[in-house]
């Protein structure tokens, strides 16, 4: 049976080649190429000295590099949400890493594809945010699902994607750089790469990188295979071949913040010969038109010959429907995994990049305890906390941000020094905040609802709508929320005392942000009562005011029962407290609590990610435990592992051997 089936699969091959590789047909095929986890500086064609990808440096030559190109959310789900649909996740309120909500069933590109002719294939990470099944949208989705399919008629026009998770997070989370390679083989020493500025220079930063460069020269390999493999099937002058990545790379402060480190990525299209003049497409040149993700839907639509559909908040870039270049780029960030709610919303236009912090009192350094078992974020927070850290740099992470932020991206790319409080740049801040208030209002943007409270009947996106809810007032409380004044304490009162649970939440927030920048004494009755509200989130934000506030026992007793409970949003405040001294001290009153916490954990936990975990982490920032104690011996052990097995890229001919030995 094997053999027919091999026969079989070659015939096909053959069918589709017709050996007339010239022959132009009527759609194009598109193939997309998807890392995870890259930032374009690791790339030889982006300009790196450290490592040498040659076969996408070439693709590049022959293509078009994309050097404004954007993921416009720096985690993946939200990526992925926004890339599936051609919308901004908030708009459906898909923008929480990571977690499933309802929504409308007929926002998917994919569908329309079909709908035109095409064979649709994802291998494999879906990862869309969505209670939909993710492999419902596709013709075929799995390890095993390719282009070159039985199922796939000849002469179908296709549109596929390739996901390798080889160069994810996941493989560089190893807790210790013990047992990695030496990187010899691919020629990169550790000690002589580029760090960018914005991360300390720690042997334990320089092994992540390196490890991040070794999975960018594999990658570059790996994309190869799949453009050797066209030609070897003739579909490659028919073929248009999108290379990128699902957000900016690993290095602490890129993937999952707002900076260009977690938002840029690199993209390269190639477009055949053929369809170069058919598209009105050049090809071997350098585009620097803002694009992002949210314009990639719009763009394949466009390219099969598909007119996008209005709903569609992206601009289609290339094709029969392009549109003239975005004048704007936006971004935006909800959370750090499920332990932190920290929203975020940026913007840029190129030059200039503002960033709106609507929780600024949170630093960005607290922990995501998946990301931090990356050895880099490790020996970053050691090195803070051991205070020989004196870098303002390095040491801003940990501290409160701003609610806004303005960067010159042509003279700080790395996004050092805040412009937002020069006098000079104060039109250019006024601008781009009046664009984003704009923005988020154009897009009906959910992403400002807390996490808890966005499992509504229906799904948010429709309950919001069947409601009525006055979406206004929340975009008002949230821009409130993040920069009061004293003068605005009357304002955040009425927020307390709303009906609805979302506005409370943000009258709350607006009382942290007072109390934690010394703007406020007063404690109003409305604030000590909201400790006591019948929603956790509304009743941890108000707990976490009142130890600014001169209530700090009320507000730590009620932040250690929601903690006892594991309820995320209390860790998030608990953490937060213990990044400013005044609240750090008196917290130590109350460590027999927590360290009976850590002990009874100890006793019972099974889940390594679980509340110990979150425990540890508290009691580490306290003193009371170091460091190195953070994470299981058997998390270490487990890091070690995947030190010395490496990583595995999938093949195109892994895929045929796979779907061949499935149906034998």
């Amino acid at each position: 049976m094997r053999l027919f089936l091999i026969i079989v699969l070659s015939f096909i091959s053959a069918l589709f080649a017709e050996g007339h590789p010239d022959v132009i047909q009527e759609k194009p095929n598109i193939l997309w190429l998807t890392l995870e986890d890259t930032s374009p500086h690791q790339f030889s064609c982006y300009g790196s000295k450290d490592v040498k990808t040659p076969e996408v440096d070439r693709l590049a030559r022959k293509g078009i590099r994309y050097v404004n190109a954007s993921s416009n959310a720096p985690h993946c789900s939200a990526a992925r949400s926004t890339l599936i649909t051609g919308c901004y996740a908030t708009t459906y309120g898909m923008d929480i890493h990571r977690e499933d909500y309802e929504t409308p069933e007929d926002i998917f590109y994919p569908a329309y594809l079909r709908e035109a002719g095409y064979f649709c294939t994802n291998n494999a990470k879906t990862d869309y945010n969505i209670t939909l099944d993710d492999k419902s949208l596709w013709d075929e989705c799995g390890n095993e699902a390719t282009y070159n399919s039985l199922v796939r008629k000849p002469e179908q026009p296709f549109f596929a994607i390739f996901n390798t998770t080889a160069t994810h997070m996941g493989l560089v989370r190893t807790i210790t750089t013990e047992d990695r390679p030496d990187f010899k083989d691919i020629d990169i020493d550790p000690e002589k790469i580029f760090l960018p500025p914005h991360v300390p220079d720690l042997p334990e930063m320089r092994s992540d990188e390196a490890y991040e460069l070794k999975a960018s020269r594999e990658s570059s390999r790996w994309a190869q295979a799949f453009l050797d493999d066209l030609e070897e099937k003739g579909l490659a002058e028919n073929t248009i071949v999108f290379f990128y990545s699902d957000h900016g790379g690993c290095l602490p402060r890129g993937k999952g913040f707002p900076y260009e480190s977690g938002l840029r990525v690199p993209l390269i299209i190639y477009v055949p010969p053929a369809w170069q003049e058919k598209l009105g497409v050049e090809s071997g040149i350098v585009d620097t038109r803002l694009v992002s993700f949210v314009d990639f839907a719009p763009t394949i639509l466009s390219l099969a010959g598909v007119k996008p559909p209005e709903f569609m908040q992206g601009k289609a870039f290339l094709g029969k429907y392009a549109e003239a270049p975005r004048k704007l780029q936006f971004g935006f960030r909800a959370n750090q995994e499920n332990y932190h709610y920290d929203p975020c919303r940026t913007v840029t236009d190129g030059r200039y990049k503002y960033i709106r912090s609507y929780i600024p009192h949170k630093p960005f350094g607290l922990r995501n305890l998946y990301q931090w078992g990356m050895p880099a974020n490790l020996a970053w927070d050691e090195y803070v906390m051991s205070g020989e850290c004196t870098n303002p740099d390095w040491l801003q992470p940990f501290q409160p941000k701003s609610a806004e932020m303005l960067f010159d991206l042509e003279n700080d790319p790395w996004e050092l020094n805040n412009l937002a409080n020069d006098p000079q740049y104060s039109g250019k801040v006024e601008y781009f905040r009046n664009e984003m208030k704009k923005h988020i209002r154009e897009t009906k943007d959910l992403g400002l609802f807390v996490r808890g409270l966005r499992k509504k009947p229906g799904g948010l996106y429709r309950w919001v709508r069947q409601e009525n809810f006055p979406l206004e007032k929340l975009y008002e409380a949230a821009e409130l929320a993040g920069s009061p004044t004293a003068r605005d304490t009357k304002d955040l009162i009425k927020l307390l005392r709303s009906p609805y649970p979302e506005l409370r939440y943000w009258g709350a927030i607006g009382f942290c942000t007072l109390g934690a920048q010394n703007k406020t004494g007063e404690c109003p009755e409305e604030l000590i009562r909201a400790a006591e509200d019948e929603v956790n989130e509304v009743a941890t934000a108000a707990a976490e005011a009142l130890c600014y506030l001169g209530e700090f026992d009320t507000g730590m007793n009620k932040l250690i029962r929601l903690f006892q409970n594991n309820f995320n949003l209390a860790y998030s405040s608990l953490e937060t407290l213990t990044w400013y001294p005044e609240q750090k001290k008196k917290m130590m009153q109350y460590l027999p609590e927590l360290v009976a916490m850590h002990q009874e954990q100890e006793r019972i936990t099974q889940d390594r990610m679980g509340l110990g975990v979150k425990v540890r982490s508290i009691l580490v920032n306290l003193g009371e435990l170091p460091l190195s104690e953070l994470y299981t011996e058997a998390d270490k052990e487990e890091g070690k592992q995947k030190n010395r097995n490496g990583r595995k890229f999938v093949y195109p001919q892994d895929i045929e051997r796979a779907a061949l030995g499935n149906n034998k």
